[in-house]
């Protein structure tokens, strides 16, 4: 993959061009401020310069992303944001949680924020666009604000959210999703998640007070790589998001006698991995089954005792099932759970499976769409409105207040890669909708 686009100078993009007087008129303010504000654009050479500053931490010889939630790379990179708020004239606070949260005062007294952002932790020798760019553009928005002297109605908060990449730690604790036993999970830093809190500057005995009730905020708004490829596919500039998918999981446990591989016959064996691997193949049936754009996986298998010469006796694995309902998920479910009764009964195994980890389905919000729509179309953008396979903290949000995402192209739809990728124009192009998003969201919502 070649990345010197990646340190060139950005590419301007298409001059703003008139909003149609359709179905998006009215969305975007029509004052002379706005009129002041429609020629803004932010700074691409800033934006693309602090991405590759912030890339370089945590960054491994091979070139890779090694930024994971609570590691000294996180530190370091969370420092590096936090100063970038301040030149950009937030004033950066942590919470109880261990978000970073960067303000700047509204002119309207008494109005419920706007907030907007996202997180910079990565995967495990990941990218360096999951997360970042839209934490950054975000930042770069308040800094297009700050040196043009507007200020919105709307207070305006800069989030950056701790271990989304772990669980979404910051934003479900947010909305008080955070369980206890939670807290004392390994994280991949080597701490458990309760330490990393404590390490950010927040504290896990108080998650309580750091939630959020609906309506603390007015709206979120979150830019992100799409993660997949469908707009690079296509050839499409913005996705303007419908929906992250719901998300749940199981540990699955099944249950048979383990005996020996040599003197056990064929018909007299309760083989716990053969009947596990008639699930596998029936989650896959299933899922493929039902019409629809959910997915099922099973991410993870182990046998036990893992002898050559003995039959397995038990079988863990996991078992994800995503969908843009939680109905959906619920009804795919019951239908793989019944397959699994089914097959305990023909290989005289048992099955048992727990639920370990919930993330609830979450619509973006109609007049958020709609204003996305709206920022593209100014700006001349190809768009498609489309879902969210991956979850993502705006997920966690729409508890709280109407949310609005918005996807830029990630070339081969690769993520989680080294060799994950967004084009530096594509970038700018966002973080513009992005401005110009927030910008009728000012002027629209209370």
């Amino acid at each position: 993959m070649n990345r010197r686009d990646f340190h060139r100078h950005v590419v301007g993009i298409a001059s703003v061009a008139a909003l149609d007087p359709g179905s998006l008129r009215g969305l975007m303010p029509g004052t002379a401020e706005r009129r002041r504000q429609v020629g803004l654009q932010v700074d691409g050479a800033r934006l693309s310069e602090n991405l590759q500053s912030l890339a370089a931490i945590g960054r491994t010889p091979d070139g890779a992303a090694m930024r994971v939630a609570y590691s000294e790379a996180d530190l370091e990179a969370r420092q590096f944001v936090t100063e970038l708020m301040r030149k950009a004239g937030l004033a950066p606070s942590v919470d109880l949680a261990g978000n970073i949260i960067g303000r700047r005062d509204g002119t309207v007294s008494g109005l419920a924020p706007l907030m907007l952002g996202s997180h910079i932790d990565s995967v495990p020798q990941g990218g360096h666009y999951d997360g970042p760019v839209g934490t950054l553009a975000a930042v770069e928005v308040a800094y297009l604000l700050e040196e043009n002297a507007i200020q919105t109605r709307h207070p305006l908060e800069v989030v950056v959210f701790q271990n989304e990449e772990g669980g979404k730690t910051g934003s479900r604790a947010l909305i008080g999703e955070v369980r206890t036993a939670e807290l004392d999970l390994e994280t991949a830093s080597g701490r458990t998640i309760r330490e990393g809190i404590r390490l950010l500057g927040g504290d896990p005995d108080r998650l309580d007070e750091a939630q959020r009730p609906p309506g603390d905020i007015v709206g979120f708004l979150e830019l992100h790589v799409e993660q997949g490829a469908v707009l690079d596919r296509t050839g499409t500039e913005i996705g303007v998001v419908e929906g992250i998918v719901g998300i749940r999981r199981w540990a699955v446990t099944v249950t048979g006698a383990a005996n020996h591989a040599g003197t056990t016959p064929m018909d007299q064996r309760r083989d716990a991995l053969l009947a596990a691997a008639g699930f596998v193949q029936e989650v896959n049936r299933v899922a493929r089954a039902v019409p629809g754009s959910h997915v099922a996986t099973v991410g993870r298998i182990e046998a036990f005792p893992g002898a050559p010469n003995v039959i397995p006796g038990q079988v863990r694995l996991s078992l994800e099932i995503r969908a843009l309902t939680m109905d959906r998920i619920a009804e795919l479910f019951e239908l793989m759970r019944r397959e699994a009764e089914r097959l305990g009964e023909e290989t005289g195994t048992s099955f048992d499976l727990e639920g370990f980890y919930e993330s609830h389905a979450a619509p973006t919000d109609e007049r958020m769409r709609r204003l996305v729509e709206a920022a593209a179309e100014e700006l001349g953008l190809s768009r498609r409105r489309m879902p969210s396979g991956a979850g993502h903290d705006a997920q966690s949000m729409a508890r709280l207040a109407p949310v609005g995402m918005i996807f830029i192209p990630s070339v081969g739809g690769i993520s989680h890669s080294p060799e994950e990728y967004s084009r530096p124009e594509h970038i700018e192009a966002g973080a513009n909708v992005l401005l110009r998003t927030l910008l009728g969201a000012d002027e629209t919502l209370p």
